[in-house]
């Protein structure tokens, strides 16, 4: 079970959206690499990068900080935001990333995901962020009416190294994560889901540990370690 600490990405900063809104952004250091280095120093055994920007405009923006913090770090990164062509996506993996995360292309250009994943088994990292249910993408400003687990279904069989799933009412708030639908999503698929959204004390990772059973890997920890409600040593010796 891994516990993996955000490092969100906007304007060259660590920041956090609450709920993914723009408006509604908390700075939390001016140097993101020193950010990763400090969770590193207290045992994270992976990395969570999220590129703000790339996923409003459309394409990576922070392909510098992705390349300081993968030589600095020593622990794999996974990395996502606006990764939408092949192009982009081979930038992302030239620069450190060791997991790419996928999350419009898969309702926008689903041929696109498959060829990634079919190129690069074992790296492509499908993001599900839902709300009330529904995927949204671009941003967490669009949606098709889909749920998270008729998504998946849409790519099971593809190589992929699993599945983040993000409850979007939960992220940033620190009111805790949504057991029950990250258990839906995992036991429908066959790949590990990650979950993310809302955790913010050791009472969420007691929660976490039991669904291990049905196929959830980890957790990302966002706003919880900036806010010091979180202590991540004491979350990785417990998982």
């Amino acid at each position: 079970m891994l516990i993996i600490p955000a490092v969100d990405l906007k304007g060259g900063k660590c920041v956090r959206l609450i709920q993914g809104q723009k408006d509604r952004e908390i700075v939390y250091g001016a140097d993101p690499a020193e950010m990763a280095m400090e969770w590193v120093g207290q045992g994270a055994k992976r990395l969570h990068l999220i590129d703000l920007d790339g996923a409003f405009e459309g394409s990576p923006q922070h392909l510098k900080v992705l390349e300081k913090v993968a030589a600095r770090a020593g622990v794999p990164v996974q990395f996502g935001g606006g990764v939408r062509s092949m192009d982009s996506l081979r930038a992302v993996l030239d620069a450190g990333a060791t997991f790419v995360i996928l999350g419009t292309s898969a309702l926008k250009n689903p041929e696109f995901l498959e060829k990634a994943a079919g190129e690069n088994p074992g790296k492509i990292l499908l993001g599900i962020d839902a709300r009330d249910g529904e995927v949204k993408v671009s941003g967490w400003v669009e949606g098709e009416g889909v749920s998270p687990e008729d998504l998946a279904a849409r790519f099971e069989g593809l190589p992929l190294a699993g599945i983040v799933f993000t409850d979007i009412s939960r992220d940033g708030m620190l009111e805790g994560f949504n057991p029950e639908a990250t258990e839906a999503l995992a036991r429908a698929v066959a790949v590990p889901v990650i979950a993310a959204g809302g955790f913010s004390r050791m009472e969420d990772v007691d929660r976490l540990l039991p669904l291990a059973e049905a196929g959830v890997a980890g957790a990302v920890v966002g706003r919880a370690l900036y806010e010091g409600t979180f202590d991540l040593k004491a979350a990785l010796a417990r998982v």
